[in-house]
């Protein structure tokens, strides 16, 4: 049996009580995601320009992305089983000052020119996207049912802040590393390293008491209480909410790498394609808190269901109007609303599925489970792109969309039946 978090101290904590911890941690995990999007975006964003830069290869340059999510999935679970066996702010704290460490590597391998260096710098930043996934559902460890999915939304959302703000950080980022003399473009890790210090001191100092201990105690002391986890797990959830999140990643995440090499390939500008990523981003996120709050109130099935309607229109218009710069445009963007529906509704119904000792591993396992088939798909989209083109991708990814689908379909037979 998996070991619970010590608990906290066994004096009772009223529902105001609790209620003020809970705005206290949210508020603590939402600054925290702030201030490493910050950070992540300004270093993973100029990954790309400094992999070719040192390496002097372009053909590199994809490298950034590919690493970065290496070092999501390897992180996963052991930062889940941090989480299990301390609590939420030292698994959230220790993944922030590996990432801010990652950083100091890039730095010092961009001034020393190792490429090799490098990308070891960028996969030990990527664990910084591992606290990230994480702490979605750090946000759900003390909500009540009825607001799961809007706390989980809301930290979503809060990404949005760091993926707007930080590429646009890379321009003064590299100008602050050049007047102390740093290599161009290296600049924009003292941002990351600054920013994910900051972020790890947030965890520890705000997550007081920390919030999966403190569920994990009510759960077994009050398993009535609104906040506590079941005690047993709903392993037909955890299955429906992994596949959703997983293909639903896989598939935005496929269509999305290759969008910039068709456009580029169809004379697009530069311009262009950063318009059309910037769009897809605001899709991804913006529109977070609506899908939690439809999580809450139409179920997370549902929600789920929407997003992969949405997924799917998304890419039969790619698929038609692939020759288009328009229509690759809103598809894209329709495809970050999709992924946003899917991942916010899963994510809930895997939070609200396990129990009540295994909650950080199962969701460590989710995530490990989503960066994985993220990193599959992206690397397939090449090899699909080169023999079927642009509209060729978008329909074989439909196929992901439909096993989701009857994902869902299965689940709500089975539901009935033992209704």
């Amino acid at each position: 049996m998996t070991e619970p978090p010590a608990a906290e101290p066994s004096a009772q904590l009223t529902e105001s009580e609790i209620a003020r911890v809970r705005r206290r941690s949210r508020a603590a995990i939402i600054a925290g995601q702030v201030l490493a999007g910050i950070g992540m975006g300004s270093t993973l964003s100029a990954g790309a320009l400094l992999i070719t830069q040192v390496s002097g290869s372009e053909t590199l340059s994809g490298m950034a992305a590919t690493m970065a999510t290496i070092g999501a999935a390897v992180a996963a679970v052991p930062l889940a089983a941090l989480a299990t066996r301390r609590g939420r702010a030292p698994a959230l704290a220790t993944g922030a000052a590996i990432a801010a460490f990652g950083a100091v590597v890039g730095l010092v391998a961009a001034i020393v020119g190792l490429t090799p260096l490098l990308l070891v710098g960028i996969v030990l930043l990527g664990v910084g996207t591992a606290v990230n996934l994480q702490a979605r559902f750090a946000a759900t460890d003390l909500s009540e049912p009825g607001r799961r999915g809007r706390d989980l939304s809301i930290v979503v959302w809060s990404t949005t802040v760091g993926a707007v703000l930080g590429p646009n950080l890379i321009g003064p980022g590299d100008a602050v590393g050049q007047a102390i003399g740093l290599p161009p473009l290296a600049g924009a890790y003292l941002f990351t390293i600054t920013a994910q210090l900051i972020a790890a001191a947030v965890y520890l100092l705000g997550l007081r008491p920390d919030p999966l201990r403190l569920a994990t105690r009510i759960g077994l002391e009050r398993p009535a209480s609104p906040e506590a986890a079941p005690r047993t797990a709903d392993t037909g959830g955890i299955a429906t909410g992994m596949i959703a999140t997983s293909l639903s990643h896989a598939t935005m995440v496929s269509v999305m790498a290759m969008t910039p090499v068709h456009l580029v390939h169809h004379g697009a500008s530069l311009e262009l394609v950063g318009f059309t990523i910037s769009l897809h981003v605001l899709g991804m996120y913006a529109l977070s808190p609506l899908w939690g709050v439809l999580a809450d109130r139409l179920g997370r099935e549902a929600t789920i269901a929407i997003g992969q309607v949405l997924l799917l229109g998304a890419l039969l218009l790619l698929a038609v109007g692939s020759e288009s710069e328009l229509w690759v445009a809103v598809g894209l963007f329709t495809i970050g609303v999709g992924w946003s529906a899917a991942s916010v509704a899963g994510s809930t119904l895997i939070s609200e599925s396990v129990d009540v000792l295994g909650r950080a591993r199962i969701q460590g396992r989710a995530d490990l489970l989503m960066s994985s088939a993220g990193a599959l798909g992206g690397a397939a989209a090449g090899l699909v792109l080169a023999q079927l083109g642009y509209g060729g991708l978008a329909l074989a990814a439909t196929a992901l969309v439909a096993i989701v689908l009857v994902t869902l379909v299965a689940r709500t037979v089975r539901r009935k039946v033992v209704a």
